[in-house]
């Protein structure tokens, strides 16, 4: 990898960082300690995940509504659809409006105990579309969406998730932003796919730190994401390494974002962890250097 050929990339780059609400005031710390330190990277956004059933859906909103406060980013919240009457989850809605959030992130969601299959409420909406034309309604929020470029372990086929992508489109999503893939191929042939099916929105690959080499074959092998045999090879033997780890990880993420970008991508979104230095690392690689975006600065 040329870091030259990394930093003098003339392309428009975009990038968008997400975090997950804590649980603990440790966590909390943590959390805001990766937000201060990615936000002068002026990410295009910033989303805050919801946990399985809605499980985090009180800690996910103030979150973001402190992100709204205290930060110039600008904030997208998920939202899903699980364990919830459609009247629950428009007043989540209206709540992150007249909280000043803008984008939500409109998603199917997991079942409560992630073990047992996705089934819709009996007073909920049914499916990702429905939500996001019921988000539409309520206010004329940005909304994006999920897709899985190597399939969702729940479909049949991946033309049946390109199918449901041109669904969520149709339904008013302005965004798909990808699960993690270490595979380049296969987000390009997804991307080339859905286009060649009439999806025209911007896919977003989804980008994810790979220093926690055994935790990120966990996500993998709950989400359908193949782990190539290159990847574990360069982490063999490190397990008690972790600097050498963190070096490899901001190295394969830069490169992988510059192989993407030479298919045509130009936004690309990392799952944080929330842990700020590798994707911090992983954006200087790539010629993304820190503006003046804080409050405090602005002002």
């Amino acid at each position: 990898m040329s870091l030259k050929r990394l930093s003098v990339n003339p392309s428009p780059l975009k990038v968008s960082f997400e975090f997950f609400p804590p649980k603990t005031a440790a966590m909390d710390e943590q959390l805001w300690h990766a937000i201060r330190r990615l936000e002068p990277l002026a990410p295009a956004f910033v989303s805050v995940t919801y946990g399985a059933g809605g499980s985090t859906r009180d800690r996910t909103h103030a979150t973001v509504k402190r992100i709204v406060e205290e930060t110039r980013l600008a904030p997208a919240a998920h939202l899903t659809c699980v364990a919830a009457t459609c009247e629950e989850v428009d007043d989540v809605v209206r709540q992150y409006w007249q909280a000043g959030v803008r984008h939500i992130v409109a998603l199917r969601g997991d079942m409560p105990d992630l073990s047992s299959p996705y089934y819709a409420h009996p007073g909920g909406y049914a499916s990702t579309p429905d939500l996001v034309a019921a988000i539409g309604r309520i206010a004329p929020f940005e909304i994006s969406v999920g897709t899985y470029p190597e399939r969702h372990p729940d479909s049949r086929a991946l033309d049946d998730d390109i199918d449901l992508l041109k669904a969520k489109v149709e339904a008013g999503a302005v965004r798909a932003i990808g699960q993690f893939s270490f595979d380049t191929a296969a987000i390009v042939r997804f991307r080339d796919r859905a286009c060649a099916r009439g999806v025209s929105v911007p896919l977003v690959p989804g980008l994810m730190p790979s220093t926690n080499f055994t935790g990120v074959m966990r996500m993998a092998g709950r989400c359908g994401t193949a782990i190539p045999d290159w990847l574990a090879q360069l982490y063999d033997g490190l397990d008690d390494d972790p600097e050498s780890r963190k070096a490899i990880a901001a190295a394969v993420l830069a490169e992988q974002v510059e192989q993407l970008r030479r298919e045509g991508f130009e936004q690309f979104h990392f799952y944080t962890l929330n842990q700020a230095n590798l994707t911090y690392a992983a954006c200087r690689l790539l010629g993304i250097k820190e503006r003046q975006t804080t409050r405090e600065c602005a002002e």
